[in-house]
């Protein structure tokens, strides 16, 4: 997860100062981005169950910063180009960033070739920065309304003629692609428009001057330092971060499971989220037995995305579900 490069200063009628607060909700908002990225390495590395930041709690606190990001990014925007584009500026910064999310792609191509990030959230900060100048003169509550449509549309416009790799950028395909940083146009894009609509409500209402006004004590120059510096944040914290994992499990290392049983933790705690613990268990063991009874096990283990192998896990489910619950309820009538 990311942030645009810093914003400019504050374009309000009543003053031309940077807003230290926001730098300020950006740099909490980096440090527990920072916080979930650890928490992965740790994943990554086998130190907790595999997973765990998949599901539950841990993806709702992933949803929340990345929303968190791209609402500033939207605040950003019209801050520096409310009341007129400055377009040196913007391409400078768009530049930055797009750079920096190709690089991130081409990185995580060789490190981590099963889980590719090829549109993550500097992909999403590029294209919605660019996209997001075509709200700056409407009024907020237009911008408003068409930020609900775009959240809602995966829920009702998802489509398998968006499952085609040209397509997934956009964020309405069937299933969703595998990728370790999955941040496509629909639904984030309304986060970044809800930022502009505040911001314009903010600086209608005189809010904006009020924060320009607002001068922190000492404790906030840590999260000021890094709210300004958040792209370079963004690109230097993650390597580091799963470097001193990588040389804790070069000198402690994780105990070692089975391909098996992480695929058992894994598939429990995905169940988890909508079945009881009883019914994963036997699921999770069926889904496993057909696995290898077919020998496929590999091509799931080696992150097969075709959609003709999808398709086939889909039928899968659908089978062990139905013989789990009906052994659960010949189990109960007993």
């Amino acid at each position: 997860m990311s942030l645009q490069a810093p914003a400019e200063p504050v374009q309000d009628p009543s003053k031309s100062r940077r807003i230290t607060t926001i730098d300020i909700v950006r740099g909490i908002a980096l440090l527990a981005m920072a916080s979930y990225h650890f928490t992965w390495d740790l994943e990554n590395f086998g130190y907790t169950d595999p997973g765990l930041t998949a599901f539950g709690w841990w993806k709702i606190y992933a949803r929340c910063i990345a929303s968190t990001f791209l609402f500033l990014v939207g605040v950003s925007l019209f801050l520096a180009h409310g009341r007129q584009i400055r377009w040196p500026g913007f391409w400078k910064r768009f530049a930055m960033v797009a750079a920096a999310a190709l690089a991130i792609s081409a990185v995580t191509h060789f490190v981590t070739p099963g889980g590719v990030i090829f549109f993550g959230i500097l992909h999403e900060i590029a294209l919605a920065s660019l996209l997001g100048l075509a709200f700056l003169r409407l009024p907020a509550l237009l911008t408003i309304v068409v930020a609900a449509l775009v959240i809602a549309a995966p829920f009702y416009l998802r489509s398998e003629f968006f499952d085609h790799p040209a397509l997934w950028w956009v964020g309405l395909s069937a299933t969703n692609p595998r990728s370790n940083d999955y941040v496509p146009l629909f639904p984030w894009f309304g986060a970044v428009l809800l930022g502009i609509a505040a911001a314009k409500l903010a600086s209608a209402s005189g809010l904006l001057a009020r924060l320009a006004n607002l001068a922190p004590g000492r404790w906030s120059n840590p999260l000021v330092f890094i709210g300004r510096h958040s792209l370079a944040f963004y690109l230097i914290h993650q390597p580091l971060l799963f470097g001193a994992v990588w040389l804790l499990s070069q000198i402690a290392p994780a105990p070692v499971e089975t391909r098996e049983v992480t695929f058992l933790k894994s598939c429990q705690i995905s169940c988890e989220q909508q079945r009881d613990t009883e019914f994963c268990s036997s699921y999770c063991v069926c889904m496993l037995d057909t696995l290898q009874s077919e020998a496929t096990f590999d091509r799931l283990y080696n992150g097969d995305q075709t959609p003709e192998f999808k398709a086939h896990l889909g039928d899968l489910a659908g089978v062990c579900t139905a013989k789990t619950d009906s052994t659960l309820m010949e189990g109960g009538q007993q």
